[in-house]
């Protein structure tokens, strides 16, 4: 019995600490004006990183935390993700695909079905990382104009009201007022309990094609980004044209 007594006494100090430590780490969302400053801002960050480039970016490839690899031709809505044995194609309009794993294309319709559905969560999550800048403007979202403390830097927050995997994701960009380029984004995440948990958005490197992608995000995970290379369409790929396999 006085094991038991012990156990709950330990159990109920965790639970404390556990609501206490969310009390003190979660954030609300922080209030905003939509207008022109909001949309002067989303302008002033799109050019910053060269949006216009990467609107002429046909392909990119780039490796995410040393966990999954990516070739993305964005003309044609197609994607390969690979990770360990697994080569996954996919149609990003339909999101069907075909499933190469060890070498071999799988047969099977069902399990090709859930290989392409884990890539294209994989391909959601980690092009998003690559350059979320380009989506501020996306269909369904809204844009808020965030006043700070430091006269040096703007924020804005954007929501996704619909479309992507998690609709109603926002997040707020702490942009560096002089130069345009974000430096930090705080989120509220349906991945995530807390909310306003912040990564570093930083070490900016300029593509084959001219735009602007941050490689390293730290945060209560540290997230690199590797191996980027752009090019202008598929007929600049030194594999050449590699989703044939979905014709």
């Amino acid at each position: 019995m006085k094991a038991l007594k012990w156990i709950l006494i330990i159990l109920v100090a965790f639970t404390a600490i556990g609501v206490i430590t969310y009390w003190i780490l979660d954030k609300p969302l922080p209030d905003g004006e939509p207008g022109i400053k909001a949309e002067n801002l989303a302008d002033k960050m799109l050019q910053a990183v060269n949006d216009s480039a990467w609107k002429e970016t046909g392909v990119i490839s780039w490796n995410f935390a040393n966990k999954h690899q990516h070739i993305w031709d964005k003309d044609r809505h197609l994607a390969k993700v690979s990770w360990e044995e697994y080569d996954i194609y996919i149609n990003l309009n339909t999101v069907t695909g075909k499933a190469i794993v060890k070498g071999k294309q799988i047969k099977d319709s069902a399990a090709t079905a859930e290989l392409v559905k884990e890539a294209y969560e994989y391909w959601a999550n980690d092009s998003f990382w690559l350059n979320p800048i380009a989506k501020i403007r996306d269909s369904g979202t809204e844009r808020l104009y965030v006043d700070t403390e430091n006269p040096e830097t703007e924020s804005l927050l954007v929501t996704y009201t619909s479309g992507g995997i998690t609709p109603g994701d926002s997040y707020q960009w702490l942009v560096d007022k002089s130069s345009g380029l974000p430096f930090a984004v705080k989120m509220w995440v349906q991945i995530i309990p807390l909310g306003g948990v912040e990564f570093t958005w930083e070490n900016w490197i300029r593509t084959e094609t001219n735009a602007l992608i941050a490689t390293e995000h730290l945060g209560p995970v540290d997230l690199t980004l590797t191996e980027i290379r752009s090019y202008s369409s598929i007929k600049a790929l030194e594999e050449g044209d590699i989703f044939k396999i979905l014709d």
